[in-house]
C-alpha cells in the first residue's frame, strides 16, 4: 500500500462552534456529504475511541469505511483512523476560526492506496474528481451550518 495525501478546504460564514456541531452530527452526514450515510456503532461519537461506519454509494453499490476517532478538539478538530478496506489512512476536519468572523473547514485524508502500481496510477486519476466531491461537500457543509 502506498500513502497518498488529499487536502480541500472551504470557508463559512457560521462560526468554528456551529461547523463543528453540524460536522460531528454523524446522522446529518447524508445532508452534506456526497452519497454517504454514518453512523455510531461504538462510544458516543464525541470522544476518543468512540467508532463510525459510513457507507458511500448509491443503493447496495458502494463501501462500507469504518474508522475510529484518534483526536477530538471542540470545536477546533476531529480525525480519525480508517480501519476498513477499500479506506485505509487516517483523515482530520478542522475548523479554523475567520479573522473578522466565520470559519475556514478543512478537510485532509491521508489514505493507504492498495493495488500497487495500478492503485497508484488510478489515484493519480481519480485524486482530481475526489477533491471536487470533498469540495462540493464542504460547501454543501457550510452551507447547512449557516441555516
Amino acid at each position: 500500500m502506498t500513502g497518498s495525501r488529499i487536502s480541500v478546504s472551504v470557508d463559512a460564514h457560521t462560526p468554528p462552534e456551529r461547523v463543528f456541531a453540524v460536522l460531528t452530527n454523524w446522522p446529518r452526514h447524508d445532508e452534506w456529504m456526497v452519497l454517504t450515510r454514518a453512523r455510531v456503532t461504538a462510544g458516543n461519537g464525541h470522544s476518543v475511541g468512540s467508532r463510525l461506519e459510513a457507507f458511500t454509494g448509491l443503493g447496495p453499490a458502494g463501501f462500507l469505511d469504518t474508522m475510529e476517532i484518534t483526536e477530538w478538539d471542540p470545536p477546533r478538530s476531529v480525525g480519525v483512523r480508517h480501519t476498513g478496506w477499500p479506506v485505509r489512512g487516517t483523515g482530520v476536519f478542522r475548523v479554523l476560526p475567520r479573522e473578522g468572523g466565520g470559519s475556514t473547514i478543512v478537510w485532509e485524508e491521508e489514505l493507504d492506496v492498495p493495488f500497487g502500481a495500478a492503485g497508484r496510477l488510478g489515484w493519480q486519476v481519480i485524486k482530481p474528481l475526489n477533491a471536487a466531491l470533498f469540495r462540493f461537500s464542504l460547501r454543501r457543509l457550510a452551507a447547512l451550518s449557516d441555516r
